[in-house]
């Protein structure tokens, strides 16, 4: 397949995988607590990334290590914590739309720190993605008084912490297999994981039904919702641009908002603009 056709269709796996993350962090606070969630997101798919990809690690040099280990922490070990706290106050469908803030973030810290240029249309792209971002953000607010939307602020956090995370790779680590940059991250982030984990209450209520079953939720966004993407997501920065890659964002929010619906989240009317906006600003960020 050729390269421009691949890169759409990893695009549209990546949102449907990280679209339905956040309704699995959701179901997963039922019986875990933000850290608990974290620690355990990170070591299934550690466990997971060693069985099938220890054998790429002799691909990473010795010198690239240091990438390796910073892009573990921006790209998933800071966030994982970040997003499980925040949706202890917000709905999983307003996470996933703060998330799409990172394509914009892309854009200031490439351009800032890493001397990365983009298109004029890609910038309209993020403009107008971001148009789309905040129109459901205001609604979303409006239908829910209810919500601590000061916890909105570490989504934002996280969301700098991916843009930081997808110009490393692209500046870095663009020359090594995506399973290689993959499995390394893990490695680096699974002792520090079940350190957390250790000083929980984790290992004193692991016997509970409502603990285990969520633990079957946190299993499957922690070996599909985070390995498998994040395979599929260092491919995706490799064959296309910083800002392409991390126009997923703008796709998840719509995604997650069906997700919502089962759950018995709001979509209004405003939102369902928001959203085809959305894909606009997708459209124009990855045009020529």
């Amino acid at each position: 397949m050729m390269t421009k056709q691949l890169k759409w269709v990893y695009l549209l796996v990546l949102s449907l995988i990280w679209g339905s993350s956040f309704i699995l962090i959701k179901k997963g606070l039922v019986g875990l607590t933000a850290f608990q969630l974290g620690s355990l997101r990170i070591i299934f798919a550690a466990v997971f990334l060693l069985l099938i990809g220890f054998k790429s690690l002799v691909k990473i040099p010795l010198h690239q290590w240091k990438y390796i280990a910073l892009t573990a922490m921006f790209g998933t070990f800071i966030p994982a914590y970040l997003f499980s706290i925040a949706e202890t106050e917000i709905d999983s469908s307003i996470t996933a739309i703060l998330n799409s803030l990172t394509p914009l973030n892309t854009l200031i810290l490439g351009a800032a720190f890493f001397g990365i240029t983009f298109r004029k249309s890609q910038i309209w792209g993020v403009i107008i993605g971001l148009f789309g971002s905040l129109l459901l953000v205001f609604d979303g607010a409006a239908n829910h008084p209810e919500q601590n939307y000061y916890y909105a602020i570490l989504v934002l956090i996280a969301s700098i912490c991916y843009a930081t995370n997808v110009n490393l790779i692209k500046r870095y680590l663009s020359d090594l297999p995506s399973l290689s940059i993959t499995t390394g991250n893990f490695l680096v982030l699974l002792f520090p994981a079940l350190g957390i984990l250790f000083f929980t209450d984790f290992f004193d209520v692991v016997h509970v039904e409502k603990v285990q079953h969520s633990l079957w939720f946190i299993l499957i966004l922690g070996v599909i919702g985070t390995g498998i993407a994040n395979i599929i997501f260092f491919k995706l920065i490799q064959i296309s641009s910083p800002v392409f890659a991390t126009s997923v964002t703008y796709l998840i929010p719509i995604v997650a908002f069906f997700w919502g619906l089962l759950d018995n989240e709001i979509l209004t009317f405003v939102q369902c603009i928001g959203a085809f906006i959305i894909l606009v600003g997708v459209y124009l960020s990855a045009r020529k």
